[in-house]
């Protein structure tokens, strides 16, 4: 679980993120990335419903990539925004397809 101080929450924030920040795209996932003044990086998750109608599946993704950011923080590169928004096509995908696609993403913010 990413602890507070990652977790990114206000519009505002997504606002700036989606204006100002570089993308990159790798098979059903986009990131997000601008520079922020903060000593941390946070961390914001979009799934919407055009991937899944269910709730359950939309968290169940959310969770999947919580915890892979959370296990790769400490290689993160401190002082960066980052949003990852999900297209439809991800709910099929494995834990290990994710986590690697996930990771090569995380690769590319360095």
């Amino acid at each position: 679980m990413l602890s507070k101080t990652n977790r990114l929450r206000k519009e505002r924030d997504f606002e700036n993120l989606f204006k100002r920040g570089k993308s990159f795209k790798k098979d059903f996932l986009i990131l997000r990335v601008v520079q922020n003044n903060l000593g941390d990086s946070r961390f914001g998750f979009i799934v919407s419903q055009k991937v899944s109608k269910k709730a359950v599946l939309r968290n169940k993704i959310k969770r999947r990539l919580r915890d892979i950011v959370g296990r790769n923080i400490e290689e993160i590169i401190k002082g960066r925004d980052v949003a990852l928004i999900v297209l439809p096509g991800f709910e099929k995908k494995s834990f290990l397809e994710t986590k690697e696609a996930l990771e090569n993403l995380l690769k590319n913010i360095k």
